[in-house]
Parts: structure tokens; sequence; C-alpha cells
């Protein structure tokens, strides 16, 4: 199959994050590219004002770009935190007022796919009242994606620029997966498989390819070292889209790396122009 055969959405919180979050939408489509996906752009505001969401949706729609992918709210990203839905307290409040306005969002925009973060250790906070809370709110996340036709995504990161968040390794993200798929009954959480994250971790990648391609949701790619674009490291990115491909991947792959010291407009000569169009 190759990068040709691939569907690319393009994120827009670590790409084109030199320019306002409105102006980028439009610059992913001079770039070439149809669709986009997002973290949760208001690292403040769980509920930004109406406003703020119409301006957002405008730009979409104006840039004729597809939203494909969005993260519930997660604190501070890029920064210290690492999702807020395991977090007693304020953190675990501002998850659950977002749940709902994210669904909305997505779904006013066709998007499919919903990403929640599952949030760091806290101290003095036993790990199972954690887990306990996290199931909670990621059941509640899963019927607000239930409503509006999405998947859930539960994602791991990498025990090296995460070591406060517990799913550093595909089992255990695939494993919350069973369990909000059990409390639920509905199915629909899903695997985010993130080959940045964990080749980080030290994971064999074909092998979990072969593993876990049947319970993935969505794909995101960055080299390593560096978390740069697919050529700037050793991984072999298109090998291994290929083979997820051919285990019957046919979701979106996003396109989550830093463009390092140059416009992200200038980040993609590793992928032909038409090839960046999903298909």
């Amino acid at each position: 199959m190759g990068y040709a055969e691939q569907r690319f959405n393009v994120n827009l919180s670590i790409l084109f994050t030199e320019l306002p979050l409105v102006e980028r939408p439009a610059a992913a489509a001079a770039a070439g590219f149809t669709a986009v996906e997002l973290w949760w752009p208001w690292v403040d505001s769980p509920t930004p004002e109406r406003s703020e969401l119409d301006a957002l949706k405008k730009a979409i729609e104006d840039a004729g770009v597809q939203l494909t992918g969005l993260n519930f709210y997660a604190g501070q990203l890029p920064g210290p935190d690492r999702g807020a839905l395991s977090i007693p307290g304020e953190e675990s409040e501002k998850f659950r007022a977002n749940v709902d306005v994210a669904a909305d969002f997505a779904q006013s925009l066709g998007c499919k796919a919903l990403n929640a973060l599952y949030g760091n250790r806290v101290e003095d906070v036993d790990p199972a009242e954690q887990d306990a809370l996290a199931l909670q709110n990621l059941s509640l996340a899963a019927h607000a994606a239930d409503r509006i036709g999405a998947i859930l995504l539960i994602e791991a990161l990498n025990r090296r620029e995460s070591p406060l968040y517990p799913l550093v390794s595909a089992p255990a993200a695939v494993g919350i997966v069973d369990k909000v798929n059990e409390a639920t009954g509905l199915g629909n959480a899903r695997f985010l498989m993130d080959l940045y994250h964990l080749s980080m971790n030290g994971e064999a990648l074909p092998s979990l390819i072969e593993r876990y391609a049947a319970r993935t949701g969505h794909v995101q790619i960055a080299d390593n070292p560096g978390r740069g674009a697919p050529g700037t490291g050793t991984l072999p990115l298109e090998d291994l889209l290929d083979q997820l491909g051919k285990a019957g991947y046919e979701g979106w792959v996003g396109l989550e790396y830093k463009p390092g010291d140059r416009p992200s407009a200038e980040a993609f000569e590793w992928l032909p122009r038409e090839a960046r169009a999903a298909r």
C-alpha cells in the first residue's frame, strides 16, 4: 500500500501552531489536505463561549476540510497535563462539564472520533480511586460519543515524556478499552495507536499491529527520535502503515509531529501532494 493509499489528516494542535487557531484549517487546506484533527483547543476552558466555538466551526467549514478527530478537555496540552478524567476534584469536574460540549461540537462538523486522555497519577491519591473515577468518566464519554454516532478513543502515551501517566503500553490502553466496553455495553471504545509513543516505550510495533489492528479506531504518527516528520528519524513508518492496511485497518492516520525549525507548510515534503487529499 504505502503512503499513497493512506487517509491522512493534520493535527492542528501541533502543526500550524505558528498561526492563530482559526487560520489553521485554511493553512492545512492550502497544503493540500482535506481532513484535520484537534486536541481540545481551549486549554483553560472546558466550556468556551459559543462565539469561540462558532468561529472555529466556521473556519473549518470555510476551509472545506473535514474534522475527523477531537480530544475531550485534557488540561494544558502541550504541557505538563496528560488528561483530566482520572484526577479527583476540579479537573475531573471540568472533564464532565466538557463531555457534551465536545460531543456537540464534533457532531456539528460530522466528526466521528473523540479522544479521552486518561490523566496523570496524583500524589496522595490511591491509584484505585483514580481508576474507579476514570471508568465512571470514560463511561460518560462513551455514552456521549454513542449519542452522536462516534467512537471513543483511548491512548497510550510514553513513560519517558509522561512518567505519571499510567497507560504507557498498548496492553494497558487496550485493557481500559475492554473495561469501558464491558461497563457500558456499547462497544464503541477503541484503541488509539500512536506509533511514536509506542516506539518510545520500546514496544515491538509489528507485533502490536498484528495483535491490535482490529481493535484500533485511529492511528497517529511521528518519527522517532525527535517526534518530527517521517524521514527525520529511524521508524519505518511507511512499512508499518502498509502492515496496518494489510491487517485491515482502513481508518485515518493523524499527522501528529513537530515541524521543526521551519513553517509547518514546509514539513510535508515526504508526502506527495496528490496523496494528501483523502480519497
